[in-house]
């Protein structure tokens, strides 16, 4: 099974976890970016995290074997904060890089008017840069957030096929089949989706638009969710080709419209065994520096 976890923050995440991820069959992730739980308080501190997702994060993944990339946005939460507005101004320089494959996360959190502002400005900076757009709904009023997200969708004129609207559950995905865009949804231990209602989503609605992720950072979350999906796909009576479907082909379908998700590292990837110290040993360092603490035994 090999699988491609399209909303995933491993920034918060360990080494451990990338190694037990490539041992699921994650070979690809795409990392969004978002609130780090502490507010942040200047458009610098934007900066230094946006380079960490373009520098420092794909090299982590490389040396385990998981190919990264990133989406570039001023997030919901922090799109309240006036201190911010600075960021907005950032986001051209960062959305031209060639490891950007969307913008995102953009969307909405209390569904204030300045997240109207943020969100109408980011696509169109997404128009402009010719990427895709991954859209946050929120967890508070859900329903209204995700219509108002459509609505806003539609007037930017920018094509719903180029949309992914995340986070869906089952009062929101109807409305988001009906709208065109495609349709996310995060599986997570206690909340959100879980494993079984997500089988029972795509029995009802079909593989069509559909991606899963495990979104997972820094809060209770398990980056091997997807692969949870998966069994209980083909224990559901789903084929083989249907996970990979959803797990594989419907991920790079949508981040595909970049012109910039480049996989050709997976194949040789996928044929090794498992990822060994010496592995990572032989990945070299990054600006001085690498995931090793001692040598192996």
């Amino acid at each position: 099974m090999r699988i491609f976890d399209p909303h995933i923050h491993m920034t918060s995440r360990t080494t451990d976890d990338y190694e037990r991820m490539y041992a699921a069959g994650v070979r690809a992730v795409v990392e969004p970016a978002f609130w780090l739980g502490q507010p942040r308080t200047s458009p610098a501190s934007f900066a230094d995290y946006f380079d960490g997702l373009l520098g420092w994060e794909p090299y982590r993944a490389a040396q385990f074997g998981i190919v990264h990339h990133c989406t570039i946005a001023l997030n919901p939460k922090e799109a309240n904060d006036p201190r911010l507005r600075g960021v907005l101004d950032l986001l051209p320089r960062y959305l031209a890089k060639d490891r950007v494959v969307a913008v995102g996360e953009v969307g909405y959190d209390e569904i204030s008017p300045a997240e109207d502002e943020a969100l109408t400005r980011q696509l169109a900076l997404a128009a402009e840069q010719g990427l895709p757009v991954l859209v946050h709904t929120p967890h508070r009023d859900k329903a209204a957030g995700t219509r108002r997200t459509i609505d806003v969708v539609r007037e930017s004129g920018l094509p719903p096929e180029r949309v992914l609207i995340d986070h869906l559950n089952e009062m929101t995905v109807g409305m988001v089949a009906d709208s065109g865009c495609w349709m996310g949804f995060s599986v997570y231990p206690d909340t959100k989706m879980d494993v079984d209602r997500m089988v029972t989503i795509l029995k009802d609605h079909g593989l069509d638009r559909v991606l899963v992720n495990s979104a997972a950072d820094w809060g209770r979350s398990d980056p091997l969710k997807t692969r949870a999906v998966g069994d209980a796909m083909l224990a559901a009576g789903f084929s083989e080709a249907d996970v990979d479907t959803v797990l594989w082909a419907n991920p790079v379908a949508f981040y595909g419209q970049s012109g910039r998700l480049d996989l050709s590292g997976v194949a040789a990837q996928a044929t090794e065994a498992t990822i060994t110290a010496a592995a990572v040993a032989a990945g070299g360092d990054y600006a001085g520096n690498t995931v090793l603490r001692g040598s192996p035994a």
